[in-house]
């Protein structure tokens, strides 16, 4: 119930937007995939025909504090000029004279982008002094950022101290679809969990098993699971000491009638590598000195068939390592799985969205989450700082 960017007048006002231009650049600095700048468009080009003034604010890497060009913002400022069709001005500073110069003098839509917040130590630790100072160069804030909006940093949520503060589409649209799965999903409501460790995700499954109808678990956690049914898992990553979480979440599952799909069988070789050859054993034959690295046939039979009965998917994780193209085929047939789904179907984590984005299937899933940390958080039901800080209704 928080303000959106459509419920607060925005026209001749200064707005500050923060968006997630956290962009992966190669060594030429050219952008390598333009999502998430495809993504602040919408807020963006709305402000434009509402003749606000937009001041523009990211961070991009880790500069860890200090001014770093290695990861300024610049090549983005060239791209969003180009989508916009319209010159973005570059601020050379967050918070000095360039920006302040620059801020003052725009005019009714018209654009500028600040350099990256991280170039400030200040940033990471939510200074009020930064924030207020951030804040001093607009009359509204806007985030717009849902990448960022599980962190408590001076732009993602301090600045809502200083300004009227309210949401953009983008965070709209994840907060709204992802919300309504959890609340109210079409059934058979599926989870598929993927990814190294258990831990990474206890708050997820322990949330999510409230909910569901169907749990699948592949990628490396599938390895404590099996440990805790007493199987041997060779050099298989596990955490031993989350067998008796395991334990107690495959229990909870049993007792509210929940289905836990593990995989039947593994690709399993000798070494983590990407030469390494590998070989399929079931679920319950993992040799010693043998590691599980990617989910096998019959186990992508049985999570398909489970897929394709649902009517609401959440996708987290990998089904292996896929990085490494012998040991990617159970994740890309998953994504595949999934996008013959004609229901709700959203997919949320780098390597998750990396899959259904290389196989050319993005377009067919209803949604793909842009925040990693933040979608992982939302979807554990946890309150994120960056949509908490805004104006209620």
């Amino acid at each position: 119930m928080k303000k959106s960017v459509k419920d607060i007048d925005v026209t001749g006002k200064k707005v500050l937007v923060r968006c997630d231009f956290n962009v992966p650049l190669n060594e030429k600095k050219e952008i390598t995939n333009e999502n998430r700048i495809d993504g602040a468009l919408e807020t963006i080009n709305y402000l434009i025909e509402q003749n606000a003034k937009v001041i523009l604010c990211s961070h991009l890497g880790r500069p860890k504090g200090e001014f770093n060009m290695k990861y300024s913002l610049e090549p983005v400022v060239k791209r969003l000029s180009e989508k916009l069709g319209k010159e973005v001005y570059m601020a050379k500073d967050v918070i000095g004279e360039s920006a302040k110069a620059l801020a003052s003098g725009l005019k009714d839509g018209e654009v500028m982008l600040l350099e990256n917040v991280r170039f400030h130590i200040e940033e990471e630790k939510n200074n009020p002094e930064f924030a207020k100072a951030l804040a001093s160069l607009a009359d509204i804030y806007v985030n717009d950022a849902f990448g960022t909006a599980h962190r408590a940093h001076a732009s993602t949520a301090g600045v809502a101290d200083y300004l009227p503060a309210v949401f953009g589409f983008l965070i709209q649209k994840e907060i709204e679809i992802m919300g309504e799965a959890l609340v109210n999903p079409i059934r058979p409501f599926t989870a598929i969990l993927g990814g190294a460790k258990v831990s990474d995700k206890i708050g997820v499954i322990e949330n999510l098993i409230e909910k569901v109808d169907s749990l699948i678990v592949g990628g490396g956690m599938a390895y404590t699971f099996y440990k805790a049914r007493g199987y041997n898992v060779g050099t298989s990553i596990c955490e031993d000491d989350k067998i008796e979480l395991a334990k107690s979440l495959i229990e909870k599952a049993k007792d509210k009638g929940i289905k836990l799909l593990l995989p039947v069988d593994n690709v399993v070789a000798t070494e983590f590598s990407a030469d390494s050859e590998g070989k399929t054993v079931t679920a319950d034959s993992i040799p010693d000195g043998w590691m599980g690295l990617d989910i096998g046939e019959e186990t992508v039979k049985l999570f398909s068939e489970e897929i394709a009965k649902s009517k609401t998917i959440i996708w987290n994780g990998p089904m292996g390592v896929f990085e490494f193209e012998r040991f990617a085929n159970g994740t890309k047939q998953i994504a595949e799985a999934v996008a013959n789904v004609t229901g709700i179907t959203i997919i949320g984590g780098g390597d998750s969205v990396a899959a259904v984005e290389q196989l050319g299937l993005s377009s067919q899933m209803t949604h793909i989450s842009t925040g990693g940390g933040a979608s992982l958080e939302f979807l554990e039901g946890k309150q994120l700082p960056g949509i908490a800080c805004l104006d209620e209704k």
